[in-house]
């Protein structure tokens, strides 16, 4: 993922009060994703960051090796040079009570009761971790919706990114294609691992709208499962953490004997 120079503004909240405003509410229903800055209070940020650290110098297991993603930039096997390198801890609520605060941030859950319900669930076996983006052996992610992984009643989950240091397109950062999850598209769009196709005349098309989603520490993303995004390599020395929570309504349950119901899920407080 190459950095550009886009002409459309980012969809961006203020974090000033518990809820988005309408006008906020309606970008995020054009749009697909919307930031809100310093979401995430500072303390938070650094128990979530140390936790983090603990992790990665365990390693603390579960853990998810760039190997075994095999995307482009990726070792090509545990044994090289740089095999060793984390992509992901998984299981991130279990690690630190500090995640539990964060997704029971009143800011957090207000915003996602407007998005999702007066109800909100989330599910502990998507995402719930924290991506890491280490130097040198970072992959790129292709473009790519969420809901590819995921079995729902319906194709309506929030996911929701933080930002635990700065993210740029020099250290790979998220990109966005807005409003995309209002659209339908064929099989043949993507490919067999359900990647978007850059070579698709269509999708070409879309992918030249793309937005780099640059963020300061504890600025939040919130995207739907069904906006296409990637993310590209991390080309600095410095490493790159982001914690990542899918939500879902109490309503739209998991499909029974799918990957999304093999885990317990967590009903969120009503704040």
């Amino acid at each position: 993922m190459s950095p550009l120079t886009v002409s459309q503004p980012l969809a961006v909240a203020q974090s000033t009060s518990l809820e988005f405003t309408p006008a906020e509410l309606e970008r995020f229903q054009q749009d697909g994703y919307i930031i809100v800055r310093q979401l995430a209070e500072a303390g938070q940020q650094q128990q979530m960051l140390e936790a983090t650290m603990v992790g990665l110098a365990g390693p603390v297991h579960p853990v998810e090796f760039e190997t075994e993603v095999q995307y482009p930039g990726a070792p090509a096997s545990r044994t090289e040079h740089g095999g060793d390198t984390i992509r992901r801890l998984k299981e991130a609520h279990a690690r630190h009570p500090a995640f539990t605060q964060w997704i029971t941030h009143p800011k957090l859950v207000h915003r996602l009761q407007q998005l999702l319900g007066p109800r909100v669930v989330m599910p502990l076996a998507h995402h719930n971790c924290v991506m890491t983006k280490h130097p040198k052996f970072s992959s790129e992610t292709h473009w790519h919706q969420d809901i590819r992984y995921w079995s729902f009643q319906t194709p309506e989950l929030i996911s929701v990114w933080l930002a635990l240091g700065h993210e740029n397109q020099q250290n790979g950062c998220l990109y966005v294609i807005p409003g995309t999850h209002r659209m339908n598209f064929t099989r043949d769009q993507f490919d067999d691992r359900m990647f978007f196709r850059a070579d698709h005349p269509e999708n070409q098309r879309l992918i030249n709208t793309q937005i780099p989603v640059e963020l300061e520490p504890g600025d939040t993303l919130l995207f739907h499962c069904k906006t296409l995004h990637a993310a590209g390599r991390n080309t600095t020395n410095q490493s790159k953490y982001s914690v990542v929570f899918t939500f879902r309504s109490a309503d739209n349950a998991p499909l029974p004997g799918s990957r999304s119901a093999g885990m317990a899920e967590i009903l969120l407080p009503n704040v």
